[in-house]
């Protein structure tokens, strides 16, 4: 058995301003249409057309050749589904709401799909990746929203799907719509951690920036397939592509993202292509992905969207734009770990970073962040304070909207959410770069056998008290064999309030192996008062009862988890082997017959399933 792993508007005053959004005077440099690409996790230093020599870009080089380039493009957030919807909104997070993964955009914000659609565009968005989910709210104003990710061999639903099948449903679509206007956003996931397969040996001894590389060069080639289906409306069409956030290697101790607010993760590629945009040229000013909505909103021809960015037209035909403030922030080590978040204020040069240790940079002079000057520059470090204060405080209100279980599950498998025990210190982040870069290095799913291990170990020696830790630990102890071992681990996870029932699920499959069927059955039963409604729970909890014997009180949670999950295969076997061992022979081949067809071909246990069939199906079949 396995464990399923799956705001009021802001006025920003000084910190930022409110853009017109004017269209364009001349009609002919209004587009048709809009192509909004964006590449998960993509730093703008591993793009060709941002001076790395090694890039495998050529899609997004073209589009550099053929449009705008910004060199110093800024994301609110290095987060997925918060910066996102700062791009779509055009607000930044006090403004949306969607302070981190799984929190949900407010839907009385209006976002550029929305206003679009309400102009007689045909809307679409494409997805890759579960941390979109139209349940976080980014679904408003498309008329197709597709998020549905792939099942896996076992039933249940990916986090992630290849940006080949993304693109794939974004091409059939904008053939069908060539017709009108249209706006489509296409989102790409593969730069995401892991890179690549590290479960696999060979893959995993490549180096990991090799492997990043080889990530960025496939959403690039996908990429290239899209902007071609474009045909002939290419000309009419004005294309965004742009990164969420990016990534980091080590850089101030960081690795992946989400935690700190350096420009290693904040700093995204922005390219701008289109009618009226003129080709291969660069802006050098400060530009956020806020100012995308505005921005699109006045290449469309659309009148004033209401934003916190700006309307970047000027810049893309070789005006300039107004002095401005960029806002950015980080609640993930607040709401992951009880730390202290991370909120940043850039006002020209300076940038100042609201921590308990405060931290201010000059970006002239040192653009890597590794001199802090506030023990020096007391005076503008204490205003850059105070309008940072002005923008958002270091608290949430205590209404903001946790993610649900299932969704919270999902998001740690994809390595988002580590959990937080609800610490009341509010330690900087800086003080735990160490614990969080573990952490890091274990949620990236790079870490595999000795070496994920020692990782977790290490974990729990600074942080005894994680839940997640704990039970990653034991499930790794499983594969291994050692669930005595494990057991302890799932208990530590259960007593720290893991606010999922893995450790649940853990204890009980390693009570079922050890022929503790009451045990498991006992643990199962609190797992459901825990989460009434989780398929895997109840499938689990009608096969611990059906083979403990009493394959009639089985069949009913097996039915249930079937009704909330029909593609959950292990619960439909089960189902079939306890009809089976009831002598319901018919209802055992409807059940192993169903299974058949819906698993794939490929399947590994469609040679046990057919054999289920053969020895339960009525002889005259």
């Amino acid at each position: 058995m396995r464990a399923f792993i799956g705001v009021v508007t802001l006025t920003l005053a000084a910190a930022c301003s409110r853009d017109a959004a004017a269209p364009p005077a001349d009609n002919s440099r209004v587009a048709r249409n809009v192509l909004l690409i964006t590449i998960d996790t993509l730093r703008a230093d591993r793009v060709g057309a941002y001076g790395y020599s090694a890039a495998r870009t050529p899609a997004l080089d073209a589009l550099a050749r053929s449009g705008v380039r910004f060199d110093a493009a800024y994301a609110a957030a290095p987060i997925t589904l918060t910066s996102h919807a700062s791009l779509m909104t055009g607000r930044y997070p006090p403004g949306h709401g969607a302070r981190h993964n799984g929190m949900r955009v407010d839907s009385r914000i209006p976002t550029i799909a929305d206003v679009l659609a309400q102009q007689g565009f045909a809307t679409a968005a494409f997805i890759a990746a579960f941390p979109l989910d139209r349940r976080f709210g980014l679904s408003k104003g498309f008329q197709i929203y597709s998020d549905r990710m792939p099942r896996g061999e076992d039933g249940r639903p990916a986090n992630e799907r290849p940006g080949r099948m993304v693109v794939d449903e974004a091409m059939d679509w904008i053939g069908g719509h060539l017709h009108q206007r249209f706006f489509v956003w296409v989102h790409l996931f593969e730069p995401h951690a892991p890179y690549g397969n590290p479960a696999d040996p060979s893959e995993a001894r490549r180096p990991v920036a090799v492997r990043y590389d080889d990530e960025i060069a496939e959403a690039d080639r996908q990429m290239g397939r899209l902007i071609d289906a474009l045909g002939d409306s290419r000309h009419d069409t004005l294309i965004v592509a742009a990164a969420d956030h990016g990534e980091a290697f080590g850089e101030h101790g960081e690795i992946s993202h989400s935690v700190f607010t350096y420009d290693t993760t904040l700093r995204v590629p922005l390219l701008v292509a289109g009618p009226g945009v003129p080709a291969g040229q660069t802006v050098e000013q400060i530009a956020s992905l806020v100012d995308i909505a505005p921005t699109i909103a006045a290449r469309t021809g659309l009148p004033r969207f209401d934003a916190d960015g700006i309307n970047l037209s000027p810049a893309l035909t070789g005006g300039t734009l107004p002095a401005r403030t960029l806002y950015a922030e980080s609640f993930a080590p607040l709401l992951d770990f009880g730390w202290s978040p991370l909120r940043t204020l850039r006002d020209e040069r300076w940038k100042y970073i609201a921590a308990p240790k405060p931290e201010l940079y000059d970006l002239q002079h040192d653009p890597a962040e590794t001199d802090n000057l506030v023990a020096t520059e007391t005076t503008r470090a204490s205003e850059l304070a105070r309008r940072t204060d002005g923008v958002s405080s270091a608290t949430l209100a205590p209404h903001a909207a946790a993610p649900d279980r299932e969704a919270l599950a999902r998001l740690q498998a994809l390595g988002y959410v580590a959990t937080s025990t609800g610490g009341t210190d509010r330690a900087d982040p800086k003080d735990r770069r160490e614990l969080a870069a573990h952490l890091a290095e274990v949620t990236s799913g790079e870490l595999r056998g000795p070496e994920l291990e020692r990782a977790l170990r290490e974990i729990l020696k600074q942080d005894p008290s994680n839940p997640q830790a704990h039970v990653r630990l034991g499930y790794v102890l499983v594969a291994k064999g050692r669930c005595r071992d494990a057991v302890t681990q799932f208990r530590a996870a259960i007593a720290e309030h893991l606010p999922s029932v893995d450790a649940h699920l853990g204890l009980a499959g390693c009570a079922m192996s050890d022929g503790q069927r009451d045990v498991a059955e006992r643990t199962l039963r609190l797992a459901e008062q825990i989460e009434p409604n989780n398929p895997v729970v109840l499938a689990n909890l009608g096969i611990a009862i059906s083979d403990g014997g009493r394959p009639a009180d089985g069949l009913p949670f097996l039915q249930h988890a079937l009704s909330f999950d029909p593609d959950l295969h292990q619960a439909r076997f089960s189902l079939a082997v306890a009809y089976g061992r009831l002598g319901r022979r018919d209802d055992a081949a409807r059940e192993a017959a169903e299974l058949l067809r819906r698993l794939p071909e490929s399947a590994p246990q469609r040679p046990e399933v057919e054999r289920l069939l053969a020895a339960v199906r009525p002889p005259s079949d």
